[in-house]
């Protein structure tokens, strides 16, 4: 298998830093031991205009047979020949990406100490894969490596040059070329499309697939056209580690999504309100009420559950009665962009020790969760789709149980009031629902009977006489019956 990395460069950023981003030095030949054979880094050319990377990996038909998954098949001569006679040794397939994964592993997260500001910057890249198993052809292979801002080149091979009309392999020699991605996220798209246009892996799909899967993913694979196809394909279409990645990714792609839409509804002048005096956004009325809601409740351990960029938290941190707050999202970009917010890195000890951020998903328990004092969940129900906010409730109510808990959420029947909203549409792209004022009153009723909670509703925004507020935030605080028994029981 083979497989080369091309850049060009300038006197002042000069190609040949791709050794410095891929952690192999380029006047060397280095060679590297993988469970299926040997693996080797060299480099045909390095120059400071053009410097190419060259990945080839030998592969041991007799290791692949002995520890791979078609050990064991059938019996028949036919079926025995196959296992060492077959594509393995010279298309790229999962064995390239696992190499790829092994050899240049601090390169695929982006990491280089010798060349930060080049491993975070776009470079001018060409990929070159001769053979590549393509289960669906060249149009597949466009789907695939398109949307991710590649400009693709996919030849058919032929079964027998010689022989034209015997028609076109399942392969195709693949050039990919791009000026807008960074080299780590170049890698990343490989080590998991490798496998995918194969539709087949070398090892047993175990559960921590999906992880990796989604480490891989992170920042495209959320948002791409073909992500239910790469999913299946990728974790061998075993169908509940499927569902799960889909799940996981959906929360991550609603945590991503643009807020743009959301901050010009937020931000927007009030119909009613255009004085000279300049209104207070949506977006900080609701985080003030939010602050009140907790300064009554008395809470000074306060999670922010689907934190986001980190607002919220921001906000609490001004204020020194909240002695820990905790950000939780299942986005680690959004996490990433809520440290920096905070600039935690540049941040005092004393203050430092009040806050943390974590990535969790609120659709399954986390122990982390539990003992705090109020949780908030600031527009985020919204984005769920219905048959998956009994998993949050459970999380939340039922598993985490703090003391109280503030829900906020859109009220419908207040988008007549936004001029720049059309007719029908929700205030978000990625919202599933907006409930009315009935629908909202009637869910947290249910949820407040169901886990031993009160709950009390305020209005957030001016109060509309014939629509309500543009939100509606419900306060949930555990019934007093119910915090005896959770006493008693952490005293037992």
């Amino acid at each position: 298998m083979f497989l080369t990395i091309s850049t060009t460069g300038t006197p002042e950023l000069p190609a040949t830093d791709l050794g410095f981003l891929l952690h192999k030095h380029p006047e060397k030949a280095q060679a590297f031991s993988t469970s299926y054979g040997q693996a080797y880094v060299l480099y045909p050319e390095a120059d400071p205009g053009r410097c190419t990377a060259a990945l080839l990996l030998e592969v041991d038909a007799v290791a692949l047979v002995r520890r791979g998954k078609g050990k064991g098949r059938g019996g028949a001569p036919d079926a025995a020949l196959a296992q060492y006679v077959n594509d393995r040794p010279y298309a790229a397939s999962s064995l390239l990406a696992v190499a790829l994964s092994a050899v240049f592993s601090s390169a695929m997260r982006g990491v280089c100490n010798a060349r930060p500001e080049r491993a975070a910057r776009p470079l001018p890249l060409r990929i070159e894969v001769p053979a590549l198993p393509a289960r669906g052809g060249t149009d597949l292979v466009q789907k695939l490596f398109a949307p991710l801002g590649w400009t693709v080149t996919a030849r058919p091979v032929a079964l027998d040059a010689e022989f034209p009309e015997w028609g076109d392999s399942r392969y195709v020699s693949l050039v990919l070329e791009s000026e807008t991605l960074t080299l780590a996220e170049a890698l990343r798209h490989l080590y998991v499309l490798l496998p995918v246009l194969d539709d087949a892996k070398h090892y047993w799909v175990a559960p921590d697939e999906v992880d990796k899967l989604l480490r891989a993913g992170e920042g495209w694979l959320p948002a791409h056209p073909e992500q239910k196809l790469i999913t299946s394909r990728y974790l061998s279409r075993r169908w509940s580690l499927t569902r799960e990645a889909m799940e996981r990714l959906e929360l991550v792609r609603l945590a991503e999504a643009d807020d743009s839409e959301v901050e010009e509804i937020d931000n927007a002048v009030e119909p009613e309100t255009e004085t000279e005096e300049k209104p207070t956004p949506l977006a900080v009325q609701r985080r003030d009420a939010i602050v009140e809601a907790l300064k009554a409740s008395g809470a000074t351990r306060v999670l922010d559950l689907g934190c986001g960029q980190g607002q919220l938290v921001q906000t609490l941190l001004k204020d020194t009665r909240f002695t820990e707050i905790v950000g939780v999202d299942v986005s680690m970009r959004a996490l990433t962009i809520a440290a920096r917010r905070l600039k935690l890195d540049r941040m005092g000890e004393r203050q430092s020790s009040r806050v943390q951020l974590f990535q969790s998903s609120l659709a399954y328990t986390d122990n982390r969760l539990k003992g705090y004092d109020a949780a908030v969940l600031s527009e985020v129900v919204e984005h769920l789709d219905l048959p998956r906010l009994p998993a949050l409730e459970y999380a939340v109510f039922g598993a985490a149980r703090p003391r109280t808990v503030l829900v906020t959420t859109p009220n419908v029947e207040y988008n007549v009031r936004w001029e720049t909203l059309p007719a029908g549409h929700v205030r978000h792209s990625d919202h599933r629902f907006e409930w009315t004022r009935a629908e909202f009153a009637e869910w947290a009723a249910k949820v407040a009977q169901r886990h031993g909670y009160d709950v009390e509703f305020v209005q957030v925004g001016p109060d509309d006489p014939e629509v309500g507020p543009p939100t509606q935030m419900a306060i949930f605080s555990m019934s007093t019956a119910k915090q005896a028994t959770t006493k008693e029981a952490k005293a037992a």
